[in-house]
């Protein structure tokens, strides 16, 4: 998700952005983690600006144990409530974070970072160094990004004014090679439906690596 202007608190904004409606995104977990991770075995995750929750509850619902992390209180209430519509709700740990600010503590199997942009990409960078020391050995840090802004977006304070290739990300993080493995850098189309439910075909940006290790 994309993080707010540089005048109002990220809380204040996405909490604004979420109370707009009784909800923003589709409720279907992300189609590249499904993609990627479904034929992993389950263990511990952190899902990096989580939002309403469906990245986090989708995982849980194939056994990982989840710590789910967003700035607005608003979208984690409705995670919540979500999670446990699923049954799942003993399986997520909801926390309200400013990510740039601080971090969840421990090491996960998986680090799963959806759409996770602010203007000027510079908070962006530090918090995917810090997730990439959050994965454990034999750990796979999944980033996916837009190429590009969606048309429902203009019009919005501050949009990112340019988003990165898998290979921007991939050298910004600077990761060593004799302790990293990239399984995946690329760029794909997806048709997504708008809060208008208009069709418009997107592209996302992905980088997949993998913690070498056990």
């Amino acid at each position: 998700m994309t993080h707010g202007s540089g005048t109002v608190p990220d809380e204040e904004f996405w909490d604004a952005r979420y109370a707009e409606r009784d909800r923003i995104w589709s409720g279907d977990p992300n189609a590249v983690l499904v993609r990627e991770v479904g034929d992993r075995t389950p263990g511990t995750a952190l899902d990096l600006g989580c939002g309403e929750g469906a990245d986090a509850i989708w995982l849980a619902g194939q056994g990982w144990r989840v710590t789910a992390v967003d700035v607005s209180g608003v979208a984690l209430g409705r995670a919540a409530q979500h999670a446990a519509a699923a049954g799942v709700a003993d399986r997520v740990d909801w926390q309200r974070r400013d990510l740039a600010a601080s971090f969840p503590e421990g090491a996960f199997d998986l680090v799963s970072a959806h759409f996770l942009h602010n203007p000027g990409e510079i908070f962006r960078e530090k918090i995917l160094r810090a997730a990439t020391a959050a994965v454990a050995p034999g750990g796979v840090l999944l980033i996916v990004g837009h190429a590009g802004t969606p048309p429902w977006e203009h019009g919005h304070e501050q949009p990112v004014e340019r988003f990165p290739t898998p290979a921007e990300v991939l050298a910004a993080l600077a990761l060593p090679e004799e302790e990293w493995e990239v399984q995946l850098s690329e760029e794909s189309a997806r048709t997504q439906t708008g809060p208008d439910g208009q069709q418009v075909e997107r592209t996302d940006a992905t980088l997949k690596v993998r913690r070498r290790g056990q």
